[in-house]
């Protein structure tokens, strides 16, 4: 199986080699999950590899993960970011709804996170490029609710943000792209209340049933930045009930306790990043990037300065101890 698009895998392989939508042909199934199944194929009409992502014909009869697909769609459509997975096209053959999407050659920073934590210099790297991502997503309309290292693809032209079948869109924006039969739904996505995500890199707010805002991306943008520079989650539970007290109620290990040379700006950065409470929290992704590419530029190095009261204390001090002295040798034998 090739190292590309990752869906929490489970293989539910529908569509064999040489199976054809529209011009795209099948050449290999790539993984599946509970959003559907995703092959690498060949785009007979450019010449080029993409990734196609199905909604099977026998999960098309539910209603909701039919709208989830489409809403997938219209997300990805209205974004062009260098650091998003784009999207080229979408169709339906023969009662199966498909998504034509870039193909990513890596691995998946769920995958990297497997042989342990980053290097600093490479962690900060891809969390500017996906803080740069996610703050492109937000300007747009875009919250991506779902966020996690097996979401974020790594390549040779950095890190890539994948699969907004979770995605909420603000009103007034969207893309144009639709996907053909599929009916309107009278009611909205998600019913107050419910809850959207994976446990392990929810906010606390999902957790609750709450609202989710783009303040809700910038916590679980968090907490994936901790995971990549510890190797370790930022909330773990040996049940979901215990998992989901951690998030509410507890605070992550410290960094510099996991890593002892973690700069003392990145662990105050990336702990604001994770507060209980989305109004303590970096309101804009976009600033905690910012901070990242301060820090990675080595300001997160820089001295804090003293306060202002005790700037004069040592000066004084050598004064003093100064004056001692010449009295001392004035009055001298």
């Amino acid at each position: 199986m090739d190292d590309a698009i990752e869906c929490d895998i489970i293989c539910l392989v529908t569509l064999e080699a040489g199976k054809r939508l529209g011009p795209y042909e099948i050449v290999s199934p790539i993984g599946a999950g509970g959003m559907g199944e995703v092959y690498k194929a060949h785009d007979t009409r450019l010449d080029r590899t993409v990734a196609i992502k199905v909604l099977p014909e026998e999960l098309s009869d539910n209603p909701e993960l039919r709208e989830r697909f489409e809403r997938e769609a219209r997300a990805i459509s209205s974004l062009n970011h260098p650091h998003i997975c784009t999207l080229y096209d979408v169709g339906c053959e023969d009662g199966v709804d498909f998504l034509v999407m870039e193909y990513l050659e890596g691995e998946t920073l769920a995958e990297r996170l497997q042989r342990g934590a980053l290097p600093l210099d490479e962690a900060l790297r891809y969390a500017i490029q996906i803080a740069d991502a996610l703050d492109n997503a937000h300007r747009h309309g875009v919250v991506h609710r779902d966020l996690k290292p097996g979401n974020i693809m790594l390549t040779e032209a950095g890190a890539i943000l994948l699969d907004f079948g979770l995605a909420s869109l603000r009103k007034g924006y969207g893309g144009q792209a639709s996907l053909s039969s599929v009916s309107t739904r009278a009611k909205p996505l998600t019913e107050k209340g419910a809850i959207l995500g994976t446990f392990q890199y929810m906010a606390p707010e999902q957790l609750e049933g709450l609202e989710a805002d783009a303040r809700t991306d910038v916590f679980t943008f968090g907490a994936v930045v901790y995971e990549m520079l510890t190797g370790k989650r930022a909330f773990e539970g040996e049940s979901q009930a215990s998992l989901i007290a951690a998030i509410l109620e507890r605070e992550p290990t410290p960094l510099s306790s996991l890593q002892p040379m973690t700069p003392p700006a990145l662990e105050r950065t990336v702990s604001k990043a994770l507060a209980k409470e989305p109004d303590r929290r970096w309101q804009d992704v976009g600033d905690f990037g910012s901070e990242l590419q301060w820090i990675s530029e080595g300001g997160g190095l820089a001295v804090v300065p003293e306060p202002s009261h005790s700037r004069h204390v040592l000066p004084l001090a050598i004064a003093a101890i100064f004056g001692a002295l010449v009295s001392g040798l004035a009055i001298g034998p």
